[in-house]
């Protein structure tokens, strides 16, 4: 795919690095465990997002925008790198956050991803959990556009079929690694919400014809609703690449035992891939998303859907800086505190 047709941003650290986790490896005693290190693309402390952000904030600056504006749970990551992007280009940003756990921790609303929102300038206004966050967006949206400002809105997550190609480019990189290298791999695995990378990178994956099986993890979504959005979507990012039916819905996986008593809310598993990932790989997780994506890995390796032999990639779509939010979930040993 020609992805140098479309606008784009050049502002992440790409390519991502990609290493083996060998005393990961060596704990769990099943396939051999990689990482695909988005949690490295160097803005606002990384993340998935700044991938879809290159070809989302390209095209607002091509509609001639002068604010962004987009949606997300209190500790997002899509809002604070988005707030951060935005300040890149010079652009006002305007978040609204959705209260998706009902905490009432101090640090949860005001620490982590909320902090990095107002260091990079972004303003913010919250909404209770379970409103229509898209409806409000362009509600909010609409009274800008009142006041003469030429607004351009993301969706959450950025997971639409532009902010997608971010992860068909991911796929594209991806296998330029592994066929550089000689590294045949056999599965990737990653935490899936919006939807947007799960969708961008099965689309590039069948549209290059990897034949790698890809497993989304979902953090909060039922499998049948996770799986239907992210096929959605691929079919409109393929249609949008013009590859019009790449993408067939058996290739959408998507696992959802994991995701706990909802959106945000830790998880023994999730607590426990943190401290394992970072005791063991000094790679930091965060509670919402890649802890319960790397939760499912583990716990699969352990009941033998992955076996020896078998090389995985984990591709880590960022977030740690949620950790700080989310502080009251540890004791002062750095050990989760069960509720």
């Amino acid at each position: 795919m020609h992805l140098a047709r479309y606008p784009r941003r050049f502002i992440a650290h790409l390519p991502t690095p990609l290493e083996r986790m060998d005393r990961l490896s060596k704990e769990l005693g099943g396939p051999e465990i990689w990482i695909k290190r988005d949690d490295c693309t160097g803005l606002s402390t990384g993340g998935n997002k700044t991938r879809k952000l290159e070809f989302l904030m390209a095209e607002a600056e091509m509609e001639g925008a002068d604010v962004v504006i987009t949606q997300g749970a209190t500790q997002s990551n899509h809002a604070r790198q988005t707030a951060a992007f935005a300040a890149k280009l010079g652009l006002q940003c305007h978040l609204l956050l959705e209260d998706r756990t009902g905490s009432n921790n101090a640090n949860y609303k005001n620490n982590g991803n909320v902090l990095l929102d107002h260091l990079h300038g972004a303003t913010t206004e919250t909404r209770p959990g379970g409103a229509d966050m898209a409806a409000e967006m362009e509600a909010v949206a609409e009274k800008m556009r009142a006041t003469g400002k030429k607004v351009y809105t993301i969706p959450g997550g950025g997971s639409n079929p532009t902010g997608a190609l971010g992860y068909v480019n991911c796929a594209y990189e991806l296998l330029g690694q592994v066929n550089n290298s000689g590294t045949k791999i056999d599965h990737i695995v990653h935490a899936t919400g919006s939807a947007g990378t799960q969708a961008g990178l099965i689309t590039g994956l069948k549209a290059t014809n990897a034949n790698i099986p890809l497993l989304g993890i979902g953090v909060r979504a039922p499998k049948a609703k996770q799986e239907e959005n992210v096929y959605n979507l691929a079919v409109k990012t393929a249609e949008k690449l013009g590859c019009a039916g790449v993408v067939s819905r058996e290739d959408v996986v998507a696992n959802t035992d994991y995701v706990g008593e909802g959106y945000g809310i830790p998880t023994a598993g999730g607590m426990e891939a943190i401290q394992m990932f970072a005791e063991l790989e000094s790679i930091l997780l965060d509670p919402v998303y890649s802890a319960k994506g790397a939760a499912g890995l583990i716990d699969l390796i352990r009941k033998g859907y992955f076996k020896k032999g078998e090389r995985v990639v984990f591709i880590h779509t960022g977030g740690a800086a949620a950790l700080f939010g989310y502080d009251a979930a540890f004791d002062f040993s750095g050990r989760w505190v069960a509720n």
